[in-house]
């Protein structure tokens, strides 16, 4: 993590005679996540090096030789907790979405050697990617609720169990995965609108007050209603997003209780989901389905 003018200190202070928009507080400086460990990311940058090489150019020798190394670290540290993707101040858990994301990193690993003829220790990647998925099955299925939930061993659930069929982990028709986008609507949608998460009832992430509904989350949640075949379902919560954009098309991080754009503002996260779920919804209204 860098600051705007490419600095690595970035230690975190409170403003205690500044406050933000409508009254928010504690205003900061610098940013606590950078020293922070997420797990996640690992995942992130092996997909898109995977669709680059797919859809781009291919990949050189050097950046192969340096992502092995990278693929490598995750099979020895997968299973060490972190902050996670919402970057909580609670203390470092066992999260869903970075055992999710460390079986991309390795699985997309796997796939580039493959396609590629690219040296790799095929069986040893192979035997980590089947672990992990073994872990996320026995140690994040909550039987009682039949959901994946947010930590191991935990009850609730979190809206980056979006990303679970978008990262072809799971089946997005999977009687698993079904069950527990029917728990993450229960639990976190509202009106087509997603929260990350319930802070009531989650790893409490060290933050006070409450937030809004989180955007990318609720474009995963059309997304995940597309490939589930749940159309109209789909293309009404999608529609009730459109309508939330502001006057030239931007969203925000959050939507508040009245529409209110919140948090960071544009958010480029937000309109990756929303390009996404836009062009499945897409396809799959127009009849072209699911391929691949």
């Amino acid at each position: 993590m860098y600051g705007i003018d490419g600095r690595h200190d970035l230690t975190e202070e409170i403003l205690d005679h500044l406050e933000g928009y409508r009254g928010s507080r504690p205003v900061r400086i610098g940013n606590g996540a950078a020293d922070q460990l997420q797990l996640d990311i690992y995942g992130e940058l092996m997909d898109a090096v995977y669709l680059y090489d797919k859809y781009g150019e291919t990949i050189s020798h050097d950046l192969w030789r340096n992502l092995s190394r990278l693929i490598d670290w995750v099979c020895k540290h997968w299973q060490t907790p972190d902050e996670g993707i919402w970057e909580v101040r609670g203390g470092r858990q066992e999260f869903l979405y970075s055992r999710l994301m460390c079986w991309v990193a390795i699985d997309r690993g796997v796939r580039l050697a493959w396609k590629r003829s690219l040296p790799a220790p095929f069986d040893h990647w192979i035997a980590v990617r089947s672990a992990i998925h073994h872990d996320i099955h026995t140690s994040f299925w909550n039987e009682e609720r039949r959901a994946f939930v947010q930590v191991k061993g935990g009850t609730a659930v979190d809206a980056s169990c979006l990303l679970m069929p978008l990262m072809r982990f799971i089946g997005p028709t999977d009687p698993r995965w079904l069950s527990t986008l029917a728990a993450v609507e229960q639990e976190l949608v509202s009106d087509s609108l997603v929260y990350r998460y319930q802070g009531d009832i989650a790893v409490p992430d060290g933050l006070e007050g409450k937030e809004g509904t989180f955007t990318m989350c609720s474009f995963w949640y059309v997304e995940c209603l597309a490939r589930a075949g749940q159309l109209t379902k789909a293309r009404l919560a999608f529609d009730k997003m459109l309508g939330f954009a502001n006057h030239v098309g931007l969203y925000s991080e959050e939507l508040g209780p009245e529409g209110e754009h919140l948090g960071n503002f544009p958010q480029a996260f937000t309109h990756l989901g929303l390009v996404s779920a836009a062009y499945f919804l897409d396809r799959s209204l127009s009849g072209a389905g699911q391929r691949g």
